[in-house]
């Protein structure tokens, strides 16, 4: 039903025009996994870099081939070290800059700090700060997937192209759940609604949404609105003035919008990271009657404890692409699955390289996805 690509774009795949340089900018060794098949599927060798730390943990990048008029794409999968991986990624930018190539396009598939994209009281939007450090370096173009909030792209004055990793995991529901007719597409809250809804009406499923879970960090009440001075500041500096002040919210008791009583039950997210939501929307779901639960999402970072609470607890399955290095966290808990995208990133760059639309990725992606 869902063709990711088709198999003349996957016999072309190696062709490219000369030019093209590859690099990958991480100094682990286990974040260059999806580096490799994105240089294997386009047919071309890995640039020769030497990336690493000094005693004293600077960062230090030493290009080791001409870069001089080509176009360079710099590969970053983003480790558990965060910090680390920016600078590694900027300073490689930055060189690349300075020996003349002619193109620098950053592959970044998880684009690191993209949940700090709103104003937090008296904090600051650090994917704008970050989006403004890669343009500084010397970034010319930006390949990501799944951005936690589309706007981020605005943060950027460079074209930044946001792939989708929507079809992969469709294709997985379809190839790897046998009674996936059976199933219901669920939200783990109704922020999620939007993905969830995508899902399901290109599965022909129904949707369930989880309301009344504990208020989490991207919720209004901690975004900028609340970072004015509280009412008792604002009417001694103007105390002829009565501003109505608005209703505090009252989180409703847990309830499930939508029936999931013998049905499968499949959580889809962008991001899962901290699993104590997805443990409490899997255990809602079990007490509603679902006898088995899928958790759906693009970017596995899988913090902490996460392998071991997922293991003890009602998920059945993790499934995740590889936009994030977790070999790890699979070895810690079974139940976690991966799914390769890297398909996708070597067709966007070599339709990049050649100067050919990209519009054939984007088909059928609508605004909501």
């Amino acid at each position: 039903m869902f063709c990711v690509l088709s198999t003349e774009i996957g016999a072309i795949m190696n062709i490219t025009k000369g030019g093209l340089v590859l690099f990958s900018a991480n100094s682990n060794s286990s974040c260059m996994e999806l580096s490799k098949r994105i240089a294997e599927r386009l047919g071309v060798e890995m640039g020769k870099v030497q990336v690493y730390q000094e005693p004293n943990r600077e960062t230090r990048v030493q290009i080791q081939e001409s870069v001089r008029g080509k176009d360079v794409f710099i590969i970053q999968t983003v480790s558990k070290d965060v910090n680390t991986t920016i600078m590694e990624l900027l300073i490689m930018v930055y060189a690349c800059k300075t020996s003349c190539a002619k193109s620098i396009i950053g592959v970044i598939p998880y684009f690191p700090y993209s949940k700090q994209c709103k104003m937090r009281k008296r904090g600051s939007i650090v994917s704008k700060l970050l989006a403004s450090m890669m343009c500084k370096a010397g970034l010319t173009h930006l390949i990501t997937m799944d951005l936690h909030q589309k706007e981020i792209q605005g943060f950027f004055n460079i074209p930044v192209d946001n792939l989708r990793a929507s079809p992969f995991l469709l294709q997985y529901i379809q190839e790897e759940i046998p009674d996936y007719r059976n199933a219901v597409i669920v939200a783990k809250s109704p922020a999620s609604a939007k993905r969830a809804q995508s899902f399901a009406e290109r599965l022909r499923l129904g949707i369930a949404v989880i309301h009344g879970e504990a208020q989490d960090a991207e919720s209004d009440m901690v975004d900028g609105r609340h970072s004015p001075p509280t009412a008792k500041y604002v009417a001694a500096i103007h105390p002829s003035l009565e501003i109505p002040m608005l209703i505090p919210k009252e989180k409703p008791p847990i309830t499930v919008v939508g029936d999931v009583g013998g049905r499968i039950a499949i959580i889809v997210d962008d991001i899962i990271d901290d699993v104590d939501s997805f443990l409490a929307a899997a255990e809602t779901l079990k007490e509603r009657g679902a006898y088995k639960i899928f958790v759906m999402a693009t970017h596995g970072l899988l913090s902490s404890d996460a392998p071991r609470l997922i293991e003890e607890s009602a998920i059945d399955e993790v499934v995740v692409t590889n936009t994030i290095p977790h070999e790890i966290q699979k070895l810690q808990c079974p139940k976690i699955k991966t799914v390769d995208i890297s398909m996708i990133l070597s067709e966007a760059i070599r339709r990049i390289h050649n100067g050919e639309s990209m519009s054939y990725l984007f088909r059928n992606i609508g605004v909501d996805d």
